[in-house]
Parts: C-alpha cells; sequence; structure tokens
C-alpha cells in the first residue's frame, strides 16, 4: 500500500512556533520561556501547545487560511470596475478612477482595491512612470494671497473636437487653490489681464505673482539712457499693471522653481481633458462654461489648509475703474497732420472744436479689454473707436450722432485698423517719376521706353 504525502507550506512566522513548541516537548525551554520567544501571552502559547500536540505542524497553520476575506469586495462591483477602466475610464489613472466611481457611481473603493482588480486584468497604468530628479523642498507661503503662480498651458484640450488652445491659470502657493483660470485662443497678455481682473474681483490683489520669463511679464526692449540713469528697466503692459496694482512680479529661473503650478497642468491635461470630452465642449465658450464649473471641483478635492486663517489680499479701493484699470495703454505723439502710431499703422484724429492744433502734443491710448479704443488728453477723451461686428475684430471711428456700433460680448485683444480708419503712407515715386530726374536716378524702363526714338 502506498503512502501518500500531504505537502504543508508554513510562513515564517508559523516555523518559529513549529520550533519553539518541539523545544518545549523536548524540555529544552519551558512555557514561560517560550512566550518570551514568541511574543505571545501564556493563555495562547498553551494554546498552540494544545493544537500541535492535537494535529502536529498542521495545527499551527492559520485557520483562516484560503478562505474568502469578509472584507472582499463583492463580485459584482469588481466587475463594475473592471468594466469602467475597459470603457469609458480606460485612459484614466488609478487615482482618477476611484474618484470617478466614489463620485458617480457612489462605490467607495480604495485606490489599492483599484490598483489591484486592474493590474490583476492585465491593464496596466495609462502614465509611464519617470524618475523623478532630486530637488530640494521649498515650504509653502504661510497664508493666502502671499504669492499665486501663473503660467498658461498650450495643449489639445478639447483634442480632435476643436481649436487648440491656451489654459491661462493661477494656483495659490499656500493652499493649492486654484484662483482663476480662463480659456484663451492663444497664451497672451490679454489673457493674463482677464484673469488678474477676475482674481481682483473675487479674492482682491495678491502681494506677490511668480511667473516665468515670457515677454509677457518682461519686456525684451533694451533700456533707454533715461531708464539707465534712473536704475529702471523696461516694463511689458502686465509688468506696468502689477506696479499700479502694488504687486511683486517674482520671474521663476526654472519651470521646476514653479512646479506647484507645472503639477496643476499635469494633472488638468489628465482630468480636464476628460471633463471637456463627457461635456461635449467644442468651442472656446463651452470649455470656458465647463472649466467655470470644474474649479469649485477641483479645489475641493486638491485644495488645503493654510498655516495661517486668513487672506493676505488687499481689496481694491473703493471706486476703482476696474476697466480703466484692466486696459492696454499708450503712449504716442500726434504728428502734425493730426495722426497717431499704432501698430505700424497711422489713426487719424478729430479736429478740436475750437481749432485747436494737437500737433506734437503727447497723448495716451486705453485699449479696453472689450475692444474699445479710447484717445485721451490730459485725461480728457479726444475720439473713441469700436470694434465692429461681425467679422473679425477690428475698430472704427465712433460717431456721437449716429449711436456707437455694437460691443462683442468676447474681450478681444488690441487690433489693427483697417484701412478705411487709417491714413496711407504716401506711396514711392516709380523710377521713371520726372521728381526723379534732377537727383541723378538712373531712368527705369518706362522712361528708356519714352527716350527711343521712333522709326
Amino acid at each position: 500500500m502506498s503512502v501518500m504525502e500531504e505537502r504543508l507550506t508554513l510562513s515564517n512566522t508559523e516555523l518559529k512556533r513549529l520550533r519553539v513548541l518541539e523545544m518545549i516537548q523536548a524540555e529544552q525551554v519551558t512555557v514561560v520561556q517560550a512566550t518570551e520567544l514568541l511574543g505571545v501571552s501564556e493563555r495562547h502559547c498553551w494554546r498552540l501547545l494544545a493544537r500541535y500536540r492535537a494535529t502536529g505542524a498542521a495545527g499551527l497553520v492559520h485557520r483562516n487560511r484560503g478562505r474568502p476575506s469578509s472584507h472582499r469586495l463583492p463580485d459584482a462591483v469588481r466587475v463594475e470596475v473592471l468594466v469602467l477602466a475597459q470603457g469609458v475610464c480606460r485612459d484614466y489613472n488609478d487615482q482618477h478612477l476611484t474618484d470617478v466611481l466614489q463620485e458617480e457611481h457612489g462605490l467607495q473603493v480604495s485606490r489599492a482595491s483599484v490598483r489591484r482588480i486592474r493590474r490583476s486584468a492585465g491593464l496596466a497604468s495609462p502614465h509611464k512612470y519617470r524618475r523623478r530628479r532630486s530637488h530640494l523642498r521649498r515650504e509653502r507661503y504661510a497664508q493666502f494671497g502671499m504669492l499665486f503662480q501663473i503660467d498658461a498651458s498650450q495643449h489639445a484640450w478639447l483634442e480632435a473636437r476643436g481649436p487648440h488652445l491656451a489654459l491661462v491659470a493661477a494656483i495659490d502657493d499656500a493652499t493649492n487653490q486654484v484662483v482663476g483660470a480662463v480659456f484663451r485662443e492663444r497664451e497672451d497678455a490679454a489673457g493674463y489681464f482677464l484673469l488678474l481682473r477676475d482674481i481682483a474681483r473675487r479674492h482682491g490683489v495678491p502681494l506677490a505673482l511668480y511667473a516665468d520669463r515670457h515677454t509677457i511679464f518682461q519686456s525684451p526692449s533694451k533700456p533707454t539712457l533715461e531708464q539707465e540713469l534712473a536704475g529702471e528697466l523696461p516694463q511689458s503692459q502686465f509688468g506696468r499693471l502689477c506696479v499700479r496694482l502694488n504687486i511683486q512680479l517674482i520671474a521663476a529661473h526654472s519651470p521646476q522653481a514653479k512646479g506647484r503650478i507645472e503639477r496643476l497642468w499635469g494633472t488638468w491635461q489628465d482630468r480636464l481633458v476628460k471633463e471637456l470630452r463627457q461635456a461635449g465642449a467644442a468651442t472656446l465658450d463651452a470649455a470656458n462654461q465647463v472649466l467655470t464649473a470644474y474649479l469649485d471641483k477641483h479645489n475641493q478635492r486638491f485644495a488645503v489648509a493654510a498655516q495661517q486663517a486668513g487672506s493676505a489680499c488687499h481689496p481694491l479701493p473703493d471706486g476703482t475703474d476696474l476697466e480703466r484699470l484692466f486696459a492696454f495703454r499708450y503712449q504716442r505723439c500726434v504728428a502734425n497732420d493730426h495722426t497717431i502710431a499704432l501698430d505700424g499703422q497711422r489713426l487719424q484724429l478729430p479736429a478740436a472744436p475750437n481749432g485747436r492744433s494737437y500737433a506734437r502734443a503727447t497723448v495716451e491710448l486705453y485699449h479696453f479689454m472689450d475692444g474699445r479704443l479710447v484717445v485721451t488728453y490730459h485725461d480728457q477723451p479726444l475720439v473713441t473707436f469700436l470694434p465692429a461686428v461681425p467679422g473679425p475684430p477690428r475698430v472704427e471711428v465712433f460717431c456721437p450722432q449716429t449711436g456707437a456700433t455694437p460691443l462683442p460680448s468676447q474681450p478681444a485683444e488690441p487690433v489693427r485698423l483697417p484701412p478705411s480708419q487709417t491714413v496711407q503712407a504716401t506711396p514711392k515715386p516709380a523710377p521713371d517719376h520726372p521728381w526723379r530726374k534732377g537727383f541723378g536716378a538712373k531712368p527705369g524702363p518706362a522712361s528708356e521706353a519714352k527716350q527711343t526714338p521712333t522709326p
């Protein structure tokens, strides 16, 4: 008769208990000494010894081995997680999928369980692991409003449904709260003006802004002699706005320096893209509507408490004209023909009512966010140009007798003037023009043809 051998697998803890119990049987140690070796109570040591004497080494195996856990997820829940992970949420990472299961499906599943279910089904993480470089940790600012990090991300936010957009946003360094964001057709100064205006309305003016070295924030122009003597540097439109608002504009030397908002782009290029996809957003206006609703959801999930309560933002003074404050400003010198230069073109100014000439006078131009262009002299408006509707952004002279042209709802950037409202430069005379004959110019083909005698 053959003897069937049964193979028994013991863990390291169970093997240690087996050796100690064998020493008790051999009277090498006492039960009291065995409790110190095993780290159990004397009562439990006697219980283990009784099991060993009754069934041998098999009595030391944990009774729950081979049994399903009482905390095991139901099979229906596991199936639902796999259906989502293989379907609409196939490109969601483990944490994002866990949040979706809790918020939209009411399934309280841990991230570890989601990861284990996906890996057991052969579904790897959609994000590749990248070895992180070592950087020194910078402590957060202590209070909300002490420092906002601002930046823009040009990305296929609408995927193949719409145009390639740029997302301009600001995040608080102390709380990780996104204080403002807006979609734009491209990264431009007007987008940062709109962002800062929205922040000033809802939260107040921060103490400092942390940005990169884009020409939007730092002017690429060389300082003039007067600026060098005064120890000043040329300022961009956004830089002058920060000076008027008493905001310190700090320039970062590397993307890692403003890593908080850089990590925000990584989160949003993963999560916000899917929110826009679910909403079916395909235009700039639709994307901004989805973004407005998503901000509160994002801040509830990722915002943290600041070390100090309260806000360091200071409110704008009562009676502040936000429209005039958040406008592009230019200074121009009026030519003798009552024109001023703007973006390589000439803008005609009307004659003064009293016949006064503004020639050689310095005027200031205000280009508002709604597209209006106002020319002022000593803070007195001389003429207003409005954007034409419909069509691409243009400006036209405002006539008080006929009324103003309706303004578009979407803010427009500073635009070029149409030919009807500009003064064209004097054309150059032709090479064969009689005016050139007295200045030693070479005769052109046309003049040579005229000098050739006819047969």
